[in-house]
């Protein structure tokens, strides 16, 4: 259930941020359900990989590089599917960012009880 609510979530996040940047258009629900899916599985699978083999480069800039990571992810997604697009590459770097704010809301309204973890302290006898 938490994972359609994320889904959800994401989609009316990806329409919101197409309403305010001009430079990325997404042409109705479907199109943006479809945008956050394929987002979502290009970030479990293909960013790792990637984050792993840039991992000299995003060390030495102290892991900005990242950001161009999420923001090639984006716009690899906009360029084959249809009824969502992104103009350029500062666009596509400025909606991976909200995008990604986006999700990490979401994920804190979904499961609030993640992000409050308790530690605990055990004494140990000798």
């Amino acid at each position: 259930m938490t994972l359609i609510l994320r889904l959800l979530f994401n989609t009316l996040g990806l329409l919101l941020i197409a309403e305010f940047i001009p430079g990325i258009t997404v042409d109705g629900f479907y199109p943006a359900l479809i945008a956050a899916i394929i987002l979502g599985l290009l970030n479990i699978v293909i960013k790792p990989i990637l984050l792993v083999l840039t991992l000299p480069i995003t060390v030495v800039t102290l892991g900005l590089f990242a950001f161009v990571i999420n923001a090639a992810l984006f716009l690899f997604a906009a360029s084959f599917i249809q009824g969502f697009s992104v103009d350029s590459f500062l666009y596509a770097l400025l909606g991976s960012i909200l995008m990604s704010l986006v999700s990490t809301l979401g994920n804190r309204w979904i499961n609030p009880e993640t992000t409050k973890q308790k530690v605990v302290y055990r004494e140990i006898k000798e």
